[in-house]
């Protein structure tokens, strides 16, 4: 495959990805500030900073006020990551790659980016947002499936994967580090009675607030939502979960072309965070320190799987 049809691919999914956890994110947020509206302004700072582009929003708008987090983070144009943003990348990618794509996937990323206009095309009413909201995620699932359903287990579905759960492995690791430092800023406190509103909100932003509760059959509580997130290889957003299929999708990819190139090798070494370990050898290590560790290299491994599969060329 070239280069550049593997970073089409591995920016499409990547971006579809995006679109739905920043989705998620706006859908945390609206839910406990009509909890705690005495600190909505701090929860939407929150949001706006778990996104990656808190300096961009100060800079556009200063204050934290619900109506312009919504915008800014779902319609704005000169956000780049905004959700109307990663879905016209999204669909200039999967155009520029469309050959490789099967007609339903092609379709289903064109229909998502058509619908999304359309539905982000006027300011989102406060009445409405739980609908937008929904209809952001449904599409990325219509994607998600018709590539699921649709496409050959190649090295093109191995690329599409490895987009979906980078961009996913991001997320979850900038929402628990966001959430659990704020939270709770000193080890001592973990354990401590805290607001319940919170964790849920934080289970809700990875859509892991049921499975959560049918695994522990309890009341959120900071050390159990950690495990859960970071080391519960069956929850599909747990880091853990992401780096095991990083690490099998790179493994198919070292198998059909016959050579391991640095970014397996630094997949490997990050997964090995995961291999039995306990949450508490996590805490003592420090969640924020474990947390920013990963996700620099994270990062660190999006940037090498571009070189050595040579996206720009």
């Amino acid at each position: 495959m070239l280069g550049k049809t593997a970073g089409g691919i591995f920016w499409m999914f990547r971006y579809l990805e995006r679109s739905e956890n920043t989705a998620r994110l706006v859908d945390a947020g609206f839910r406990i500030a009509l909890t705690r509206s005495a600190t909505a302004e701090k929860e939407w700072e929150l949001v706006v900073a778990t996104a990656g582009v808190r300096d961009a929003y100060i800079e556009r708008h200063g204050q934290f006020e619900a109506s312009a987090v919504i915008d800014f983070l779902l319609r704005d144009r000169t956000n780049s990551s905004s959700v109307l943003s990663v879905i016209a990348e999204a669909r200039d990618n999967g155009r520029m790659v469309r050959t490789a794509l099967t007609r339903e996937v092609w379709e289903a990323v064109n229909e998502c980016w058509m619908t999304l206009n359309e539905t982000l095309s006027r300011p989102v009413r406060d009445r409405d947002l739980p609908s937008v909201l929904a209809a952001i995620r449904q599409q990325s699932a219509l994607v998600r499936g018709a590539l699921h359903g649709t496409m050959l287990r190649n090295e093109i579905f191995d690329f599409a994967r490895l987009g979906t759960f980078l961009e996913r492995a991001d997320n979850t690791a900038r929402i628990l580090d966001v959430k659990y430092y704020v939270l709770l800023p000193s080890l001592s406190l973990v354990g401590s009675t805290i607001d319940n509103v919170q964790w849920e909100t934080i289970l809700r932003s990875v859509s892991a607030y049921q499975s959560y509760r049918w695994v522990t059959r309890g009341d959120p509580n900071p050390r159990d939502i950690a495990h859960f997130l970071i080391l519960d290889r069956r929850l599909p957003r747990s880091l853990a979960f992401c780096y095991a299929k990083i690490n099998d999708n790179l493994g198919y990819l070292e198998t059909d072309h016959g050579h391991r190139p640095h970014s397996h090798t630094m997949a490997d070494s990050c997964f090995h965070r995961f291999r039995n370990r306990s949450i508490d050898e996590v805490l003592d290590e420090g969640l924020h320190e474990f947390l920013s560790g990963f996700i620099a290299d994270n990062q660190a491994l999006g940037a090498q799987i571009e070189r050595d599969y040579r996206f720009h060329e």
